[in-house]
């Protein structure tokens, strides 16, 4: 049986967040093997997240926070490789 943790991945909107809304556009709760396969999975969200939408401020980072409530992963889109 492998060891499995829980890792939460945040899609972030714009900071500081408009009047009225969240910083945190979605949160998603994954049980993962590893770190390497929560990012993996995290980078995939935030690439949807960042496609171009019809309405609404456009996504800005995402992150991953342990199980223990650490972030342990954060990649902005003025990261991303042009």
């Amino acid at each position: 049986m492998s060891s499995r943790e829980t890792f939460h991945i945040e899609i972030l909107g714009p900071e500081p967040p408009p009047e009225g809304e969240d910083l945190v556009r979605q949160r998603v709760s994954v049980r993962a093997s590893s770190l390497e396969s929560a990012t993996e999975r995290a980078l995939g969200l935030f690439a949807r997240a960042s496609a171009p939408q019809r309405g609404g401020e456009p996504v800005e980072a995402v992150r991953v926070i342990d199980g223990a409530g650490t972030e342990v992963f954060f990649r902005s889109r003025f990261d991303e490789p042009a």
